[in-house]
């Protein structure tokens, strides 16, 4: 006597929902804007797999904007530019769980991940974030992003934060990009930022950044304990760092990690609502809003030998250069390989032209070829071409070597790292990613 085989439960096909009533609902929520877009928009397939390992059922992601308010983010008293940062940023959290408990409560489910912090930081320096909501923003029509690398919103300009909550329903509508930027290309970001990190051109020195603006956060909070693990004495401790600076890392603790600067932000004039001033007497832009963070005094974090500390020496002579180590740190072969792109200094590499091939094997056994010409940098997998200087190395004490545990003399001596070529093209390449 055989059993029947039950018939498989049909899946329920998920809901399909009125875009207007959740852009409705999101406004009631205390968004200041609000739009929308589909998971499978193209532009957010490097997040998809993130936001799918949070939350499979995601179909929609309704993406919000919460205004800031401009005068303090352009205040030189940082203390209240970040409170303003960390308050608003309070403010779209507790929207984005409005909506949820809102749609939870008609029976649909919807996820909302935090506008900044907290991350999945088990994996750091991994991504650790779920959705980029600067993306999400662009795909839904909400901005477009401007030379300063963060969102420029057509009506709110640069003083917007962002967030994202990402729902278990189709829509009826979705948003569409810009069809233009609202960067005016004005370049007062060029000229505010204190590390020289956006370039006129438009590149930008991701390392410089992060190093200077996050100190008080992830690699920079590393380099700190570090730095107290490895003091000698009280003494020593303080020849380190600053009794300022010990306690900036309290206030930080106690009430937020801090930006340093964000000062692309304040000096922004892109907006409706921002930019009347700016085209009235964009003179007098200038000396309210950009020379006031210009003229500041302030300690500014760089790494020895990097670009920004040539930057800072020659373009702000009376800020104080604080040398730190860097806050980008390899943690496996493939986020060297990876990290390469953001950590290149340019200025460094002048007059170098070499292809190198690594060799990395162990652990984590890779190949690939970097190539520096002209101030560029390019990475690709495997060896291509002829190489100027092959590097042969064991994958885990390559990255003791980059975490300063252990020196190349001694890789060399113990043949864990093995060169062919000439020795000064190693040296030539160390100057183009300081540490």
């Amino acid at each position: 006597m055989t059993t029947a085989t039950p018939p498989a439960a049909a899946v329920a096909p998920l809901p399909r929902l009125s875009a207007a009533e959740l852009l409705d609902l999101a406004r009631a929520c205390g968004a200041d804007d609000c739009g929308l877009a589909s998971i499978d928009d193209p532009s957010l397939a490097e997040d998809r797999p993130y936001i799918l390992a949070a939350f499979p059922k995601a179909r929609t992601l309704l993406v919000l904007v919460g205004r800031m308010h401009r005068e303090p983010v352009r205040s030189p008293a940082r203390s209240v530019a970040n409170l303003e940062f960390h308050r608003s940023g309070d403010h779209i959290d507790e929207v984005a769980r409005g909506i949820v408990r809102a749609l939870e409560d008609r029976g649909i489910r919807a996820l909302n991940p935090a506008m900044a912090f907290p991350m999945e930081m088990d994996n750091f320096p991994d991504r650790a974030w779920i959705v980029s909501h600067k993306r999400a923003a662009e795909a839904a029509g909400l901005g477009r992003m401007g030379i300063h690398r963060s969102v420029i919103h057509p009506r709110f300009g640069s003083f917007i934060l962002l967030g994202t909550v990402l729902i278990a329903a189709e829509v009826d509508a979705v948003g569409t990009p810009l069809e233009h930027n609202p960067c005016l290309e004005c370049k007062l970001c060029v000229a505010v930022c204190p590390v020289g990190a956006i370039k006129p051109d438009g590149a930008f020195d991701f390392s410089a950044c992060l190093t200077h603006n996050y100190q008080q956060f992830m690699g920079g909070f590393v380099n700190f304990v570090e730095d107290i693990a490895e003091a000698k004495s009280a003494k020593d401790l303080r020849g380190r760092m600053s009794y300022a600076e010990t306690v900036t890392r309290w206030q930080s603790l106690s009430y937020g990690p801090n930006y340093n600067a964000a000062y692309c932000l304040a000096v922004c004039p892109a907006g409706h609502d921002v930019i009347g001033p700016y085209l009235a007497d964009r003179k007098q832009h200038v000396a309210d809003v950009l020379e006031p963070l210009t003229r500041k005094t302030e300690p500014v974090y760089v790494m020895p030998g990097s670009d920004a500390a040539d930057y800072v020496a020659r373009r702000f002579q009376h800020k104080k250069i604080r040398f730190v180590r860097s806050s980008a740190r390899a943690t496996s072969i493939r986020g060297f390989l990876q990290g390469m792109r953001l950590t290149f200094q340019p200025g460094k590499s002048k007059g170098l032209d070499a292809s190198y091939h690594f060799t990395f094997t162990g652990a984590e056994p890779a190949e690939a070829t970097v190539t520096i010409r002209d101030r560029r940098l390019t990475v690709q997998p495997g060896h291509v071409g002829k190489a100027d200087l092959s590097i042969t190395a064991d994958a885990t004490n390559w990255l003791r070597f980059l975490a300063k545990e252990i020196s190349v003399a001694r890789l060399i001596l113990t043949r864990t790292l093995k060169l062919k070529g000439p020795v000064r093209l190693m040296a030539a390449f160390g100057k183009c990613f300081p540490s």
